[in-house]
């Protein structure tokens, strides 16, 4: 099968890799119907997160199921489903209190690589979730989303406590960013204030619902969000880029008693505990618990109550998936959807 693979910082190459096959009786192997290049992604495209050897891309998916193990029994063959970019049991006490992103027996599915024509699911019945039906080619986009950025996005703004009356600000404007941005309206959130500095992006978050723009970064951006706010910041910030400048913006822009909600993928931050200790916020994130979401998200997309794929704005075959990642890297698109 054809398939991604990252041999060294910016040389992605899509190549022939061995085709997936049953291993555990937990199993599923999907044919990928659609997947796509994350800002995660870019950590290891640029080097920040260098591989030892060349490795199998891409954590995002929808696809139909080829085959099920012995012991598989919520999917079958034939059915379209959609999973979390880390497969979970479901089962184990850490994913009963709703953090399947550390479950017990958690795999990451980017170390298989979605970036390709097949994939192999472990645990199938803990980590994906099928459509009622065959989608409409227009629903793989949002439904693609909630592999990943939609759930994280949603998470986000659960960790930050969106809902009525509340303000909530969103620190980073790429995928996730934007549908924290969606997430916290649909969650209730009165106000949304979206930093960007962006014209196609603060567009597209206005259209999810921000309801206020700040194109200003670092303490210049705390400060409007204080302008905005009274003087006492935002009720709950969504943090959705991962940097020491994103975090510190998040927490000095919640007002005393907030929450952050810190979903970016986490590289060089380190906290100040005296300022940490007098902020008194509350702090939640890390890798989102996407399977807890996906249900909801499905139902939200399938009936056209959401619409989170429009932060896709290209789609390339997935043999040109180089050039997705230099379309990515270099900010010229907001996601890239790839199409084996």
């Amino acid at each position: 099968m054809r398939g991604a693979v990252l041999y060294a910082p910016g040389d992605v190459r899509v190549e022939e890799r061995a085709g997936p096959v049953i291993e555990r009786p937990s199993d599923a192997v999907i044919r990928v119907v659609a997947s796509c290049v994350c800002g995660s992604d870019l950590w290891t495209y640029r080097g920040v997160s260098r591989p030892s050897r060349p490795v199998p891309m891409g954590h995002e998916y929808v696809g139909v199921v080829e085959e099920i193990g012995a012991d598989v029994r919520t999917v079958a063959a034939g059915d379209t489903v959609v999973g979390s970019f880390i497969a979970s049991d479901n089962t184990c006490e850490i994913c009963r209190a709703g953090y399947q992103a550390r479950c017990v027996d958690a795999v990451p599915i980017g170390s298989l690589g979605a970036q390709a024509e097949y994939l192999r699911i472990p645990l199938a019945d803990g980590t994906l979730v099928a459509t009622p039906g065959p989608p409409d080619d227009d629903l793989l986009p949002s439904l693609l989303a909630a592999s990943d950025v939609l759930g994280t996005g949603w998470f986000g703004a659960v960790a930050a406590q969106a809902g009525p009356g509340r303000t909530i600000a969103v620190v980073g404007d790429g995928a996730v960013g934007l549908l924290g941005v969606l997430a916290a309206r649909r969650l209730g959130a009165e106000r949304i204030i979206a930093m960007s500095r962006h014209a196609p992006r603060q567009a597209l978050a206005r259209e999810f619902g921000a309801t206020d723009v700040v194109a200003e970064r670092g303490d210049d951006g705390v400060a409007r969000v204080k302008e905005l706010t009274g003087g006492l910041g935002a009720h709950g910030v969504i943090e959705a880029v991962g940097t020491q400048e994103s975090m510190m913006q998040a927490i000095r822009s919640t007002r005393a008693g907030g929450h952050v909600g810190f979903v970016g993928v986490s590289h060089g931050v380190e906290l100040p505990g005296r300022e940490l200790f007098f902020a008194q916020v509350h702090l939640l994130g890390g890798p989102a618990p996407v399977r807890r979401f996906l249900p909801e998200l499905i139902d939200l997309v399938w009936s056209r109550r959401i619409d989170p794929g429009r932060v896709f704005d290209r789609v390339l075959p997935l043999d040109d998936a180089a050039e997705a990642y230099r379309a990515m890297d270099e900010r010229t698109a907001i996601k890239v959807l790839l199409r084996p």
